[in-house]
This record gives C-alpha cells, structure tokens and sequence, in this order.
C-alpha cells in the first residue's frame, strides 16, 4: 500500500499539470492511467496535429506538448502506473483508499480526477472483414503519419478529425474522403481548404454513401461504397482511416457516489471539489456554469484544486501563495538553487 498526498487518476495534460501545481507546494502524488504512456486524448488522438491554443506557445503538437510537461515535472521524480484502471475507491476517515485492476493500493487525502472524458475507444468499422486489417490497414487514429505517405487512403468520417487528416495526408497520398451525409461538420475555414484539394484533384469527395464492403485476400486491395440512390462503386484502396468518433466509458467512476451530469461530474468552481470531501474533478470531466473545454481551462481549475489539497494534506500548515519568480523554497524544489 503506497501512501501520498495526492492521487490524480488520468496522465493526459491536466493531470500532468496538477503533478507540477502539487509539486511546487511540496506535495507528493501518484498518477494512475489506463492507457500505457502519458498524454491522454492528446497522443491517443491527435499526437500530430497541431494545437494552437495553448499560453504563450504558438503551436504545438498534442506529443510535443506532453514531451514538455513531462520535462517541467521531471524534479518531483513522480511515479507513474500506466495499464491501470481504478476499480474500487473507498473513505477511511479523512482518506481516501484506491484499488487498481493490478491490484495496487494508494491512500491518500485527496483524489484529483483529470480523467477527460473517461476512458475511451474508437466506434470501429462494424463490418466482420475489418477485423483482419485493423492495425494492418485499417486505423482509428494517426500516430505516425509518416506510416500514411504515398498510400491511397479512403477516410471515412464526416468531422473534424475526418477533415483534417485528409488536408494533411493529402500532402503526399492520395485521398478519397467518404461521408454518409453531403454536409460535413467541420470548421468552415477547413471545408473551404478542402474544396480547394478537391478541385485540384488532391482529395476525392463521395458524399452520400455509406462502407459496403472492404475487399482483399492478405492486404487490403479495395472498398466498395453505396450511395443513397443505391449505386455502388468499387474503390482502389489499401489504408482506411475511420473517423466514427469514441465511444466514451466513464466505467467505475459512475458507481463512486458523485454527482454525475450526464457524463460529466459536477464541481463547485471555487476549489473544484465535487460533493465528496477530498476527490476532486478537472479537464473535461467536470461541469460547472461557465464550463469551457479547453486544455487552458484545465490547467486554471488544477492550480485552484492543488491549494485545497495542501490544506486537506497539511491541515496544521498555513498555506501561503507565492510566486514561482520570487519563491526560494518553490525554486528548490524546481532544482533551480
């Protein structure tokens, strides 16, 4: 049984950011995930897509930016327990004692949850032959988009993530992008880029029509589509990009007493404690008025839950805010002295 200040469930940005929140006011945490690396939706999504929102840094891809807030909390030497799910989640006084499905024990005062959206996985192709080609040939997200080059790629989707991995990969593969539907669901300025690929020829457009078929012995050699008219076309393709959107599972965190909204859990936007003492919610997992999904939003609702974590953690300690510019003792513990 491990005993710290603080357990945060989920390594995604927000629960790497409340490593560094805690660390600088000298609190100890573990951090749990069910996924086998750090990162969350960022390297599980979109590992290479660009993010332009993010605090004084331009652009950034979701690896690029984990890389980085890994590096900030290197001198808090935190440990990590990746391939974990938290199964059972039970209060002993002021603490809180979690079990994960590896059968590891942590106690500790506070419990931050930086879960996103639970965990997650893709809606996959429900065709019985894809089952042979996923991971081969067909795929639900881009890893390595390098893998993608000079490949004749059929995307199937309709959203945002449909409509930016065509842009990119059309760069240097050929494209056919297939959608149920004629009307897409993308930001205007990317359905205006794509119209543009479509008219030079970089990306084929097959709108209204739904996957047939998917066709090949050992390598995957072709799709065949159905328009709604009832017309079918046979399609040259070896790679399939899907982009049905996740299915999200809050899984355990449902049956923990809290108050759910929806998917989300509902917090208080002072501390954001949910109505368990000690067990906090941030990132998209939380609602409160105001709410705005935002990786940024999430680093604002970390920092204010670290606080009430120092009191729980240290309630004979007077907590005292300081800057990280000014502050001898958080720069020690940042290794700058």
């Amino acid at each position: 049984m491990t005993k710290t200040d603080v357990i945060i469930i989920g390594a995604g940005p927000v629960g790497l950011f409340a490593v560094h929140q805690l660390g600088i006011k000298g609190l100890k945490a573990v951090v749990i995930d069910n996924l086998d690396k750090a990162g969350g939706q960022c390297i599980e999504l979109y590992p290479d897509k660009p993010i332009y929102d993010i605090p004084a840094v331009p652009e950034c891809t979701g690896e690029e930016l984990t890389k980085n807030l890994l590096e900030q909390i290197k001198p808090f030497n935190t440990e990590f327990f990746y391939n974990e799910r938290v199964d059972e989640v039970r209060q002993d006084k002021d603490n809180w004692t979690v079990k994960t499905s590896n059968s590891n024990e942590f106690v500790a005062p506070n419990i931050i949850i930086a879960g996103g959206v639970g965990s997650f996985e893709p809606r996959k192709i429900s065709l019985k032959e894809a089952e042979k080609f996923e991971g081969k040939s067909i795929f639900y997200a881009v890893k390595n988009k390098d893998f993608f080059k000079n490949k004749n790629i059929s995307i199937l989707g309709g959203g945002d993530s449909a409509l930016d991995w065509a842009l990119e990969l059309s760069k240097f593969s050929k494209i056919n992008l297939i959608h149920r539907r004629d009307e897409f669901r993308g930001a205007p300025h990317t359905l205006s880029e794509i119209k543009k690929k479509e008219k030079d020829g970089k990306i084929l457009i097959k709108t209204p029509c739904q996957l047939k078929s998917i066709d090949g012995d050992k390598e995957l050699d072709s799709i065949t589509i159905k328009y709604d008219n009832g017309k079918t076309e046979k399609i040259k393709t070896n790679t399939i990009l899907s982009f049905f959107g996740l299915i999200m599972k809050l899984g355990p965190i449902a049956e923990w007493g809290l108050n759910m909204d929806k998917k989300t859990i509902a917090v208080n936007s002072e501390n954001f404690e949910t109505n368990k003492k000690g067990i906090f919610a941030t990132g998209d997992i939380c609602s409160y008025p105001g709410k705005l999904k935002l990786i940024l939003s999430g680093f604002h609702e970390v920092a204010l839950a670290s606080v009430e974590c120092f009191k729980r953690a240290r309630p004979n300690e007077k907590y005292r805010f300081e800057f990280t510019t000014s502050s001898k003792t958080i720069q020690e513990r940042l290794g700058k002295k």
